[in-house]
């Protein structure tokens, strides 16, 4: 087969902003799964928004004003939604800067977007003007338990809070996740579930291996020759590790979805030719962001996969334009 022409180029000669909307609870992972976009198509393709940036009230005024960051109405997603508009017609924008440290805002910076727009956040999917900005959208959903020691990590040790003041967060957020974030999932084109892992809960903490399933809608279109294959020689004669694939019909709050389901570890060499696919498609090599590691996680898998998705839809938007 002749090889692709490199997809890499095409994207970076084209005018179009390819939008993707990563939506979920505060500390719940948004960033990791879209790191095999940022490390296919590099830094000077690939720009981020984190939606932090567009808060009304800095910390202080949101302990003073007893309001959450989860709440809507802390939050300027009108401007958000009239920024990105203007980001995906091509002009830079003045993008706010919520310093995390300080609990305060620093000055605005200029912005210009990448030819993918990543925009990450608690309220990406909420408006319908904001969905209707978005390419491809995700939902990241973990149980309780495992965003709750993601978040006791990050705010503990990243942020310096206080072991009582991250339970007193957790608590008082619950009410405004589940009226106002949770509902997004309706609206995401794949939904990533997290759970312990069933070798062991022990496992995340130490290993980073969890129970990960994406759940996505049927394609409405697809585009021939697109494939991805796990190499089942190398599976079933080199494989040292316990690990669990699973594909599944899930409900989620308003329909069935399909989910693809991986826990434990594989071998590197199980998953190379899901890398190899992606290459040939794109025409970019070389793709190889796990290698020189013995074995993947679930995370990294579902990173791959999520990758070739968010690909074949640009795809089709190329073909369509």
């Amino acid at each position: 087969m002749d090889p692709k022409p490199n997809f890499k180029e095409i994207i970076a000669h084209s005018p179009l902003i390819f939008t993707i909307g990563v939506a979920g609870d505060s500390g719940s992972g948004k960033t990791t799964f879209t790191n095999a976009i940022r490390q296919i198509f590099g830094p000077g393709l690939v720009s981020t928004i984190t939606l932090d940036d567009y808060h009304k009230f800095d910390r202080e005024e949101r302990r003073r004003l007893d309001i959450t960051p989860l709440n809507p109405e802390a939050n300027n997603l009108g401007t958000l939604e009239t920024d990105i508009a203007q980001l995906k017609k091509g002009h830079s924008i003045q993008k706010p800067v919520y310093n995390h440290t300080t609990g305060k805002f620093d000055s605005p910076v200029p912005f210009s977007a990448g030819k993918i727009l990543i925009l990450e956040g608690l309220h990406t999917l909420f408006k319908p003007g904001l969905r209707e900005l978005m390419d491809f959208s995700i939902f990241v959903d973990p149980e309780n338990e495992v965003k709750y020691a993601w978040k006791r990590m990050r705010d503990m040790e990243r942020r310096g809070y206080s072991s009582d003041v991250v339970s007193g967060e957790i608590y008082r957020r619950e009410k405004d996740y589940q009226e106002f974030i949770a509902p997004q999932r309706c609206h995401a084109d794949a939904i990533i579930r997290i759970r312990p892992s069933g070798y062991g809960e022990d496992k995340g903490a130490t290993k980073n291996i969890y129970n990960i399933s994406l759940l996505q809608n049927r394609m409405k279109r697809t585009i021939r020759d697109i494939d991805l294959n796990i190499d089942l020689y190398s599976m079933l004669s080199f494989h040292d590790h316990d690990f669990l694939l699973e594909f599944s019909t899930q409900m989620v709050d308003c329909a069935r979805m399909r989910a693809l389901t991986f826990d434990g570890e594989m071998n590197y060499d199980t998953i190379r030719k899901l890398e190899k696919s992606i290459e040939y498609q794109t025409g970019i090599h070389p793709i190889a962001i796990f290698e020189g590691r013995e074995t993947v996680t679930p995370t990294d898998i579902i990173q791959l996969i999520l990758s070739w998705r968010i690909i074949h839809r640009r795809i089709f938007i190329r073909e369509r334009v």
